[in-house]
């Protein structure tokens, strides 16, 4: 079917193919990008502004939240209904709940709107991939998905800095403000794209599997939220998170198996080259995600860097999956091959994690940038590589499921991943010392100045102890590249 596919005449190509295709679906996918990150370094002002400082995580985990749970309804609605049409929707849904998180007067409000927006932003993200698997021919996808990829890892980089930026000249309100104006522009857009008919007869929505997969996602987010701090205290609550995501799993499962048109088509995650693809994506985001996170944190505390110098620093990240996205991609279209690319050089970005955890204190702070740089670049060619497989495994008919299963994967890989590595960190600085522990939950809120409070001898002591977590921390990254190698290497699917 996807050789028939790929010989099938195409009414565009080449380049008005790429003018038509890439704008309309860029700027979508950017938005809903950029918001996963753009409101990080807008907290500390929006909790001096609303008050209520213990509930401002509430404003980031929401959208992640109905981000996840949305992928795969826009999946199904996508597939039954048209993207074009539920893009629309989407960008509908995310401009207005952007111009309500703008004027929220509370943190419960704000998180409220916030949860609305990502139930925009995840079919923003989930439309972006599939109109691309239904507007391109398939050995032409390479190219798009490379770009896409590229522009995902920029945008999701670029928020803190621009959402830092906009909160500094125009008040935090300006950080959900500017999604009004590149609303407007991607609903023109996205006007411009070929309409694509849509199966005949009634639309079956699957609405209890809905429910169950709300009633899973939603607590196995907060747990493992939850659990980044290794907070002893904190056991109790994730084990009932836990037990109560297993329960609708259990529940979401049945469901699945008798409905006539499932949100989840589990016979798609029969097939090995579906599941696997995911499972690397979740690797890999693990791997990213968690890299962004915690890698200002070290170049911060334990190399005494600013803010504006460590945001420097981390350049290379996004430039780096930037590159190697977009030249993996270039190299799927001529070639028609796609694990091999990720199958080679993941067993790179994973030797250089472990050289980084293994010698970080060797490191001389110019070394990092090239390393990070090799990281990335080396990390880049999965992503494309994941959606062409998922999207030729699922066929036409479920191309909006497929891409609805890699963005769930990926943001259950970036939630896990971060738990899993700050709890490593964490248990690492308590076995080593309570009270270093503490006290470098003290540097990430206040800064160093809480260093500099502390004799120079037990500075230089907390500095070694915070330093040598971290290599475990490292360490606890490069296992997530490991696990994507090995299923890069055994991914069925290797050409298309």
């Amino acid at each position: 079917m996807a050789a028939a596919e790929a010989e099938a005449p195409h009414p565009a190509a080449g380049r008005s193919l790429f003018l038509t295709v890439f704008p309309s679906i860029m700027l979508p996918m950017f938005m809903a990008a950029l918001d996963q990150t753009i409101v990080a370094t807008a907290l500390p002002a929006i909790a001096g502004t609303l008050g209520d400082v213990e509930r401002i995580s509430w404003v980031v985990v929401s959208y992640l939240v109905a981000n996840t749970i949305a992928a795969p309804v826009y999946g199904r609605l996508g597939d039954a209904l048209g993207r074009k049409r539920l893009m629309f929707v989407a960008l509908g849904v995310f401009i207005i709940a952007s111009l309500l998180c703008a004027v929220a007067p509370s943190v419960l409000l704000l998180s409220l709107g916030r949860l609305l927006q990502g139930l925009g932003g995840g079919g923003l993200m989930t439309l972006s991939q599939a109109l691309i698997a239904e507007a391109v021919p398939p050995r032409q996808r390479g190219r798009y998905q490379g770009y896409l990829s590229g522009m995902y890892a920029s945008a999701a980089t670029f928020g803190p800095v621009a959402g830092g930026w906009l909160t500094q000249q125009f008040g935090w309100q300006s950080v959900f403000l500017v999604n009004l104006p590149l609303g407007l522009v991607a609903a023109a857009l996205v006007s411009r794209l070929p309409a694509h008919g849509r199966p005949g007869g009634r639309v079956q929505f699957d609405v209890w599997g809905t429910v169950f997969f709300a009633g899973f996602i939603t607590p196995v987010l907060l747990a493992m939220e939850r659990a980044q701090h290794f907070d002893p205290h904190a056991l109790p609550g994730i084990i009932a998170l836990l037990a109560l995501a297993i329960t609708s799993l259990i529940l979401l499962l049945r469901q699945e198996r008798r409905a006539p048109a499932p949100l989840l088509p589990l016979h798609l995650f029969r097939q090995a080259g579906f599941w696997r693809a995911d499972a690397l994506a979740a690797c890999v985001a693990g791997q990213t995600v968690s890299l962004v996170s915690f890698m200002p944190m070290y170049l911060q505390v334990v190399r005494g860097l600013g803010a504006a110098n460590s945001g420097i620093l981390l350049l290379p990240l996004t430039l780096g999956v930037a590159i190697g996205s977009l030249f993996a991609g270039r190299l799927v279209a001529r070639t028609g091959r796609t694990a091999i690319f990720p199958s080679v050089t993941l067993i790179v970005s994973f030797l250089g994690l472990v050289v980084l955890g293994l010698f970080a204190p060797w490191l001389r702070v110019g070394q990092l940038p090239w390393l990070l740089a090799l990281i990335s670049a080396c990390t880049g060619p999965a992503m494309p590589v994941v959606q062409m497989t998922v999207q030729t495994v699922a066929g036409p008919k479920f191309l909006g499921a497929a891409a609805a299963s890699v963005q769930f994967s990926r943001s259950v890989g970036a939630s896990f991943g971060t738990a899993l590595v700050g709890a490593v960190l964490f248990a690492l600085l308590a076995a080593r010392d309570p009270a270093t522990a503490t006290m470098f939950a003290d540097l990430v809120e206040r800064g160093p100045r809480v260093l500099a409070a502390l004799p120079e001898a037990r500075q230089l002591i907390v500095q070694r102890e915070i330093a040598d977590a971290f290599r475990g921390a490292f360490l606890t990254i490069a296992c997530f590249t490991g696990g994507a190698m090995l299923l890069a290497w055994l991914l069925p699917v290797r050409r298309i």
